[in-house]
């Protein structure tokens, strides 16, 4: 938790590495995770840098796995989580993974080229056992409505100018998509000029689109004609409605055998349909094994490329140079990476970190672990502290949960918080590892010990305020008395208890009393009681803010900020908020039920906001008969005191640095006009002196 204390000091480094170490280092860097690389390359284009052919690499086998990973989830195979992230892959594992990647595609790719055909075979071969039992429907009713042998003789699937000069009619049988039957029906009518006979029957299971997977819903047509001419516009309609046109024997007894084919051929293709779908599923599932494993080594490899176009090669052409930012506490880490990462490769010469002086401001390194990451992004979401300040983090450990529970304060819904929060906290391992892209979730979880902490915090405010789901506890008993018999009671609806009479010595043993559910003027009561609790809490949170500038002040030696920043900004809290707070302890302390004194009464206790503001503009209120003003003597004169002084603290606080930063800057720029006068001086000296020497 020291660490968190302040943000860790940086050093600049530079890396002297070997090319042939190169990637071997980086991935020990990478691991190690104590290392954030400058660009030594700015003005040089992406496609123009030296392993801008590995990261296209990468990108073509990042390409195959999205392909992979989309067949595998659209298979619904499930793909095992990762217990140990692998690390990066060695460049001869590279070319290996490569082939392997190349070839599971391939057998992918083939695999679903296959399925889409088969399925495709299999839909026009059900589409055909459709349309043929459809019309064998068309053909009965035409009998049963006694239609004549002459009609019959007319009905033909014969083409041409035989079937045209013979003057039978001709039909054409198929099937198109339910959707588009009635402007297909308004087409033929319209090209034909109601010379179309058409038949339809729906079909009453949906048929699976091969290329998709979806459903979709068609309907079998038949359309009788006359004519040649007729027959190419109803077939160039159907290809306009992409409607599939299929043969149709004219005779039942056709029909029926082309039935018994059709549906031979059927089973023998489901058949072939589910072995297929058998080895798809033996090989999908055997690839989800190691999916996720190659998707972390292609990202990393692609990181480590990545990073290498980061760096510079020297002069010779035989080492590159790179540079980074590293915490001094992990020097020996990123050493002993180096040097891991040229006995890996087997280079003979090794590769050393040298650190250099800059006058560059370091980035802001915050070490964290698993319990204050939540909390470090909550305070970065507002602002990233400048290097080496104090990190605001480690204090908001308590002040963010307990601010909140101050606000919130509900024992149960505190505890249903708390337990949420405790259940994420205990199952946090395999929460983590399923991966999801709910955004909602993804920040509960990242927050699961705020959560947890708020939780807990609000479970003691519900205490304190005797809330729990919005009602009280009567645990210790009220320490109000009722002094009304039973009848007063039965013929009021309202009374008041004076606190004088009704209320006992000793107070609710802790938080608020519960007779407060009952009385009319709780919502009164408990506002301005929370109001002054969070006031309370609020200035003591301020001032806490202000005192630790001054940590940061005498850190980095800017201890002219302490008497002009951080002086008048506390006086300036002090002397109006909190003596604010001042006023409202000295009220509940001060006056009371049983006071003999009428000046301090509950009935003459002074509104502590009132007094804030007459305070503000210098006025007065007349108080009640026998009541005072202020809560103490001299009050008054100690107010306007107070307010004079912190307005006096305002202009120190606006133009107090920036007139001190002003005069500092003119001193030296004079102290250097000074010293370049006195060096031009002296040189001329010189120079005389050598003319005189010269000329004796």
């Amino acid at each position: 938790m020291g660490a968190m204390f302040r943000s860790e000091e940086m050093a600049l480094c530079q890396l002297f590495i070997q090319p042939e170490a190169a990637y071997t280092s980086v991935s020990e860097l990478g691991e190690a995770g104590s290392v954030q690389f400058r660009d030594l390359n700015p003005d040089v284009n992406a496609f123009q840098r030296k392993f801008v052919n590995e990261v296209r690499r990468c990108d073509e086998m990042e390409r195959k796995l999205r392909y992979i990973e989309a067949e595998v989830h659209k298979d619904g195979v499930h793909v095992p989580a990762v217990k140990e992230a692998p690390r990066a892959p060695n460049p001869r594992e590279i070319i290996d993974l490569e082939a392997h990647l190349e070839k599971t595609e391939n057998e992918i790719l083939e695999l679903s080229h296959n399925a889409v055909n088969l399925k495709q075979n299999y839909l026009e071969l059900t589409e055909l056992r459709h349309v043929l039992e459809k019309t064998e429907a068309f053909f009965t009713a035409q009998e049963e409505i006694g239609m004549d042998s002459l009609t019959k003789s007319l009905i033909s699937d014969e083409t041409g100018q035989q079937a045209a000069a013979r003057g039978r009619l001709g039909f054409v049988a198929g099937v198109v998509q339910r959707e588009r039957v009635p402007a297909f029906e308004r087409m033929l009518w319209r090209i034909s000029r109601g010379n179309v006979f058409l038949r339809r029957a729906e079909l009453d299971k949906p048929l699976e689109d091969p290329a998709t997977g979806n459903e979709i819903y068609k309907t079998v047509f038949v359309a009788f004609f006359q004519g040649e001419q007729l027959k190419s516009r109803i077939k160039k309609v159907c290809a306009g409605f992409h409607a599939s046109l299929y043969p149709c024997p004219p005779s039942n007894g056709e029909r029926q055998d082309m039935v018994k084919g059709v549906r031979t051929r059927l089973e023998d293709l489901n058949m072939v349909l589910n072995q297929t779908r058998d080895h798809r599923q033996r090989v999908l599932m055997s690839v989800a094994k190691e999916l996720a494993s190659w998707t972390i080594m292609v990202r990393k490899m692609k990181a480590i490329y990545h990073t290498l176009n980061l760096f510079n090669m020297d002069v010779t052409k035989k080492c590159l140079i790179g540079e980074c930012w590293v915490p001094t506490a992990d020097l020996p880490n990123v050493q002993k990476a180096l040097a891991d990462g040229s006995n890996a490769c087997g280079s003979s010469i090794p590769s050393f970190l040298n650190c250099i002086e800059t006058e560059e401001e370091p980035p802001t390194f915050n070490r964290t672990n698993r319990f204050t990451r939540g909390f470090q992004n909550l305070i970065d979401s507002y602002g990233v502290a400048s290097y080496r300040e104090c990190n605001p983090a480690l204090y908001t450990i308590i002040t963010f949960p307990f601010l909140f529970a101050v606000m919130f304060g509900d024992l149960g819904h505190g505890c249903i918080m708390a337990l949420f929060g405790a259940w994420m906290v205990i199952k946090e391992t395999s929460l983590a590892a399923k991966k999801t892209s709910n955004e909602i979730w993804n920040i509960f979880f990242a927050g699961r010990y705020i959560i947890l902490l708020m939780g807990c915090f609000s479970m003691y405010t519900g205490l304190v305020y005797n809330d729990i789901f919005s009602k009280s506890m009567n645990i210790f008993g009220s320490s109000w008395s009722i002094p009304y018999d039973n009848e007063t009671m039965a013929n009021n609806l309202a009374l008041t208890l004076d606190p004088k009479d009704s209320y006992g010595d000793y107070p609710y043993f802790i938080g608020i009393d519960p007779i407060w559910q009952t009385a009319d003027n709780k919502i009164i009561f408990l506002n301005s009681y929370k109001m002054k609790l969070s006031i309370i809490f609020g200035v003591i949170h301020m001032i806490f803010g202000v005192c630790m500038s001054v940590v940061n002040y005498n850190f980095f030696k800017r201890r002219y900020s302490i008497v002009l920043e951080f002086i008048p900004q506390i006086v300036f809290l002090c002397l109006l908020f909190l003596y604010m707070v001042f006023m409202m302890f000295f009220k509940w302390v001060a006056y009371s039920t049983k006071s003999e004194d009428l000046a301090y009464s509950q009935g003459c206790a002074p509104s502590v906001l009132i007094l804030f503001i007459n305070m503000m503009l210098f006025s007065k209120n007349e108080p009640e008969a026998g009541c005072k003003e202020f809560m103490f003597d001299s009050q008054g004169q100690i107010q306007r005191v107070f307010v004079l002084v912190a307005l006096c603290c305002i202009p120190v606080m606006l133009l107090g640095k920036p007139l001190y930063l002003l005069t500092v800057s003119k001193k030296k720029d004079h102290a250097k006009v000074s010293l370049l006068y006195a060096s031009v001086k002296n040189l001329l000296d010189i120079n005389s002196r050598l003319l005189l020497i010269i000329k004796d």
